[in-house]
């Protein structure tokens, strides 16, 4: 397959390919019809290293495309398991290759990831294609995680392949360029300790501890120490998610990532009434993955991690499994913390007071028998207007307002402090279910407008006096229940 030009500043690196070809398979994207932009991040191009102007050149468009390989590319699809709703499944890339790891300007190892670009090994059955509007929803979505500060995969451009893509209906093609830490998951592990045997698996955590945690080689039990890194990245990332109301839609472990970075969001949505047992994914007909079992979920996956991690944990299959069960029962302390401290922030409080749980607690209560707004309801918490929330007027409300309100005058800080912190942890502006649905049915019409209005609105989410008045609205009440899919 014919290359790109050096001058986009490609500096790609093969770490991954080193493991054990077990691991992965080489793999050609398939060429695109037609390849044509449809959006690219600059600025996340620059941060790569990249020029984004010759990047939008036919060349670099082809590349983006799967058409035409970057400069030092050795596209390759990963191998992978995963539990899915559960379930036990031999993976892979099925629909996405890794075209190697870009070395960022600062030094970073980054994943280039083609999505959508057609079969390999792995796809069982399935073209190995991908329609415009999932990749442009992942576009919108990761994106607006990351400028809301939780780690997430990122998105460089999405690019029209000219072919068709059947699903339902027949819908047009696209590729999604994606970057990520690693694409190492919790699924590789269980890959490799089913698959790979003991050697193989040794290899494949050498490696995620070279990569994302070099400070726990020297442990004295640095596969434990590893076990215990990843349990604490993600009770940090599962809490972020909880304190924005972000639901994920399909947890399945090839779905959690090493390096405590948000992936994949196909069914993904965020709330808008609180309530726990919201469910969007289609698929997921008994609520597994409902909002308020996420960090129960998290708990569950690690477990499987540790599971698969075992034989290098200790020689003793017994003493191995205590540790590790040690390990894993630090999880619910550490997530409670992340999620309390981020509850703090959100209700202005510095310090920490005994009843500062059952205080977030008892709010989330009334949000939830009131059918609340759960962002807009802190927003104006944070604006100083509780009267405008759902709960106003009610006893329980007032009680709560005046709880809060004593609590926030034991604390040294002032009115102005508060509020300051409060805004560093209540967004304005988050990708609303219809806002993001509006803009994809605009693009799929050709017009892009509707979707780089909403994007410049999400790129400052904890910004009210920039917050576009669209998007920081509450829409109306759908007729239905809103409903994601998976895409594929």
């Amino acid at each position: 397959m014919e290359r790109t030009e050096r001058r986009a500043g490609w500096r790609l690196e093969h770490t991954y390919a080193r493991l054990p070809e077990l691991f992965w398979h080489r793999q050609d994207p398939a060429p695109a019809a037609k390849p044509e932009l449809v959006i690219l991040n600059d600025r996340l191009a620059v941060e790569l290293g990249l020029d984004p102007g010759a990047l939008r050149a036919p060349a670099g468009v082809e590349a983006l495309a799967g058409s035409r390989l970057p400069e030092g590319a050795e596209p390759i699809a990963q191998a992978y398991a995963g539990h899915q709703f559960g379930w036990f499944t031999m993976l892979g890339d099925g629909r996405a290759l890794l075209l190697g790891e870009q070395r960022t300007p600062s030094g970073a190892l980054v994943d280039i990831q083609l999505k959508g670009s057609g079969r390999t090994p792995f796809s069982r059955g399935g073209d190995g294609r991908a329609a415009l509007g999932p990749m442009l929803r992942e576009y919108i979505i990761s994106e607006a995680m990351h400028a809301l500060g939780v780690p997430t995969t990122r998105s460089l451009a999405v690019v029209k392949t000219g072919l068709p893509v059947i699903r339902e209906t027949v819908l047009p093609g696209a590729v999604l360029t994606r970057t990520a830490a690693s694409h190492l998951r919790v699924g590789t592990f269980e890959f490799a300790a089913w698959r790979g045997g003991r050697e193989a698996l040794r290899a494949l955590a050498d490696y995620a501890i070279r990569r994302h945690m070099p400070e726990v080689s020297g442990d004295e039990r640095p596969y434990l120490a590893f076990l215990r890194e990843v349990i604490d990245r993600q009770a940090a990332l599962i809490a972020r998610w909880m304190l924005i109301g972000f639901v994920h839609g399909v947890m399945n472990t090839d779905n959690m990532t090493i390096s405590g970075e948000t992936i994949d969001y196909g069914p993904c949505a965020f709330l808008d009434e609180y309530d726990p047992d919201t469910v969007f994914s289609s698929i997921d007909t008994h609520g597994r993955y409902a909002y308020g079992r996420q960090p129960a979920i998290g708990a569950w996956n690690l477990a499987r991690l540790a599971e698969a991690l075992l034989p290098l944990i200790h020689e003793d299959e017994e003493k191995a499994a205590g540790l590790a069960e040690e390990a894993l029962a630090e999880y619910p302390g550490r997530y409670e913390r992340y999620w309390l401290k981020g509850m703090r922030a959100k209700l202005g409080l510095f310090g920490e007071e005994a009843e500062d749980g059952e205080l977030a607690r008892d709010l989330l209560e009334l949000m939830r028998r009131h059918r609340a707004d759960y962002t807009r309801t802190f927003f104006d918490l944070t604006r100083g207007r509780p009267e405008e929330t759902a709960m106003h007027g009610t006893r329980e409300f007032g009680e709560w307002l005046e709880r809060w309100r004593n609590r926030l005058g034991r604390q040294p800080q002032t009115e102005a402090e508060a509020r300051r912190l409060m805004e560093s942890a209540n967004p304005a502006v988050i990708p609303r279910n219809a806002r993001v649905e509006e803009a994809l049915e605009a693009a799929a019409r050709g017009d892009l407008s509707v979707m780089e209005r909403l994007l410049a609105a999400l790129a400052k989410p904890y910004d009210p006096e920039a917050a576009d008045p669209l998007y920081a609205a509450v829409p109306p009440k759908p007729d239905r229940p809103y409903r994601t899919f998976c895409g594929t």
